[in-house]
């Protein structure tokens, strides 16, 4: 069984994989100071809630976008399964079916993302990733991740708008009735959700502009069912995008 792990920045996201097929799921918050004791309990309570054996779990592979996890989780994978991890990272980079020009300032979890775009989807690709930070990685059709486009995330633009002002609030990230707020929650979900649909419908026909032939663009990430539903330009939904990429790096590098 493989066991993959996203280490983002809100959340840590895993996934179980038996015979190439995703057994199980779970997300627990991203805490920078935990240590690999404090992950050691989390992990084993929640395989053990979920009747997983310890012994099952023969391959660990890891990605991370925050540096000061790295250590304490490889640390509890140590100690949880008698293994060393394969830490997605720029030394094995030239060893995947994807060229990357700028391996040490391109994310892990973008890395991942491409390679199972690459691999599920023939010609160019754009994955939208909806998470802490929106971004866009493009792919070509041979492979090489042609560039990244990076916007603040939709909670990250609507916390930032909240602690930077006196009087408007945290609101729920949903769709509002109109594009015209009539109160002040209906205001701050007009000017995010709808001005985000602007962002990104916007940026994907500039992107198309630069690439020759068809293009086919995936959504991933935790708030893409935010949306989605008002968004036309998508071709595919995949939500478990990056943990998809996590386990294709892992069954090329463990064979």
């Amino acid at each position: 069984m493989l066991l993959a792990i996203d280490i983002g920045n809100s959340n840590v996201v895993c996934g179980l994989s038996s015979n190439n097929h995703w057994a199980e799921q779970f997300r627990i918050h991203t805490v920078a100071n935990k240590t690999s004791d404090e992950y050691e309990v989390i992990y084993r309570t929640l395989l053990a809630s979920r009747n997983i054996d310890l012994k099952e779990i023969n391959r660990v592979v890891l990605s991370s976008v925050v540096p000061s996890l790295i250590l304490p989780i490889r640390e509890m994978i140590r100690k949880l399964f008698n293994q060393e991890p394969l830490v997605l990272g720029p030394e094995l980079y030239p060893r995947l079916d994807i060229g990357i020009s700028n391996p040490y300032e391109i994310g892990t979890d973008l890395v991942a993302n491409a390679v199972a775009a690459h691999n599920k989807y023939s010609g160019n690709c754009i994955v939208v990733d909806f998470g802490t930070a929106l971004t866009f990685t493009v792919i070509k059709a041979d492979g090489n991740l042609l560039g990244v486009t990076i916007a603040p995330g939709l909670k990250t633009a609507m916390a930032s708008l909240s602690q930077k002002t006196a009087q408007l609030p945290n609101v729920d990230l949903v769709v509002p009735p109109s594009c015209i707020g009539k109160n002040t929650v209906h205001a701050m979900q007009a000017g995010i959700v709808i001005g985000y649909k602007g962002l990104v419908e916007s940026l994907l026909t500039e992107m198309k502009k630069e690439m020759e032939g068809k293009t086919t663009v995936i959504a991933t990430g935790g708030l893409a069912t935010v949306m989605l539903p008002i968004l036309n330009s998508f071709d595919h939904h995949e939500p478990m995008l990056t943990l998809d990429g996590l386990k294709i790096v892992g069954n090329k590098f463990y064979k």
